[in-house]
């Protein structure tokens, strides 16, 4: 009996002594005095998973296939430079570490995925890398739960932006972390489809298409992102209970250009973002019960561009400041609620009052003029904004009721605006003069003057009557 447990004993340590000798890493240099290998992909087919391949600094051309758990460090930031075909690194195994490295010249097929890093596998982490001259950044085909950190890319600002790739692009790609990247010069700079529970914060997006580019995604956050100078700041499609707060989109101006825009979506949940000195600050088409509340919507030339297909929407505790038209209505009315709890929004344009002193105005913010409201169904008014006759044709509606605005109504406008600090660096603002609309105002003045004098007449008319 004791020399049989004796044996089990010896095995059992035999076996932990087994195990301990099968997990033991090593590291293979490639590059350097000490180097073993000068091949990056000779390095990789010599490791074991779990191994470590450090790259010293230098050029090594050719891609890379990663098939076994391993950690790619590189050190003094070498280069890794694709053939130009395919991708310059391309992940299948589980659990990979990329990091420190500069990533190149990947090939141009859209349809092939042809990506500075392509991941095909699981649980990986890629950071601190610096990627240019790529047709995708990072592409995450069916690839859940990596990290992706600290990484720089660069896309090829020479193409078209159709024919570029996106900077971080996921499909059916799940429960990922993307954390402090920076973005440029892509198709869009994230773009994330039938993806759920993926978490983005700290990213700094600009001089693309779409910053952020959700199709079909839902339960994902995104945080603390600043988008500028791309042709919308995020585009939401298609996707259902999205989180986002503390994001800027500064500066998105061009043709058809937004800070951000939701398309068929439900369940939405807005806070603390800044929308500042947009073409539109925020475009809504087939938006249902979702909620957007202290939001700052700053210096757009429209604060809200929506349609009548909007349904059960609310807006509370916004700040809507300097834009130059609140809201464009594009049909006869929505379901939208301006207010929540007794709370609506601050309004830089409200000429009411508050005897009371509780902080809410005694006088009901009509959210649309009578210009805003046939701005919103007749686009080519748009042109006359900012004109003296759209401010004249204002002033004769709240004067004389000649035309029938619009019902969109806040009942408790707030008298103090809600205070958000701005979590970014401030950049100098960009002035807008347009010297031109001058012009074409000063022809219409006579106009809303003529508009002015025909309800003074029709007024005088009906009280003689």
């Amino acid at each position: 009996m004791k020399r049989r447990l004796q044996g089990k004993v010896l095995l059992i340590c035999l076996t932990l002594a087994g195990s301990a000798w099968t997990v033991r890493s090593e590291t293979l240099r490639v590059g350097g005095e000490s180097a073993q290998f000068q091949s990056v992909q000779a390095a990789v087919a010599a490791a074991r998973a779990g191994d470590t391949v450090e790259v010293r600094r230098g050029t090594y051309a050719g891609n890379v296939v990663v098939n076994k758990r391993l950690t790619l460090e590189g050190v003094d930031r070498p280069i890794l430079r694709g053939a130009g075909q395919s991708s310059v690194i391309e992940i299948t195994a589980e659990g990979c570490v990329i990091r420190g490295f500069v990533i190149e010249h990947s090939g141009g097929d859209l349809n092939r995925e042809d990506s500075g890093i392509l991941l095909k596998s699981n649980k990986n982490h890629v950071e601190g890398n610096e990627l240019r001259d790529v047709l995708y950044g990072i592409y995450l085909f069916g690839s859940s739960e990596n990290t992706l950190r600290r990484n720089v890319i660069r896309g090829r600002a020479e193409l078209e932006t159709g024919e570029r790739g996106a900077g971080l692009h996921l499909w059916n790609a799940h429960n990922n972390t993307i954390e402090d990247n920076i973005i440029a010069f892509t198709r869009d700079g994230m773009y994330i489809q039938s993806c759920t529970g993926n978490e983005i914060r700290r990213n700094r997006v600009s001089d693309l298409r779409y910053g952020l580019h959700y199709m079909s995604s839902d339960r994902n956050i995104f945080e603390d992102n600043f988008f500028t100078n791309n042709v919308a700041g995020a585009a939401i499609m298609y996707s259902n209970k999205i989180e986002f707060r503390r994001n800027a989109f500064v500066r998105n101006r061009g043709f058809s250009s937004f800070g951000i825009l939701f398309q068929d979506c439900s369940e939405i949940l807005a806070e603390e973002n800044f929308i500042i000195d947009n073409a539109t600050g925020i475009f809504i088409e087939a938006l249902r019960g979702s909620t957007l509340r202290r939001n700052v919507i700053a210096d757009n030339d429209v604060a809200i561009q929506m349609y009548s297909n909007a349904d059960a929407n609310v807006f509370t505790e916004n700040n809507f400041v300097g834009n130059l038209s609140p809201l464009q209505l594009v049909g006869r009315g929505s379901t939208t609620k301006w207010e929540l709890n007794g709370r609506g929004n601050f309004w830089s344009n409200y000429e009411g009052y508050d005897l009371d002193g509780d902080g809410r105005g005694d006088v009901p913010h009509k959210v649309q003029n009578v210009f805003d409201n046939m701005e919103g169904n007749y686009p080519r008014l748009r042109i006359y904004l900012s004109s003296p006759a759209a401010q004249a044709l204002a002033m004769a509606e709240t004067t004389f009721p000649i035309l029938r605005g619009s019902s969109e109504v806040d009942r408790s406008p707030l008298i103090q605006a809600v205070k958000l600090d701005f979590p970014f660096e401030r950049e100098k603002p960009i002035g807008r003069t347009h010297p031109w609309l001058m012009i074409i105002s000063l022809a219409l003045l006579g106009f809303a003057l003529c508009v002015i004098w025909i309800g003074q007449r029709r007024a005088t008319m009906k009280a003689e009557g």
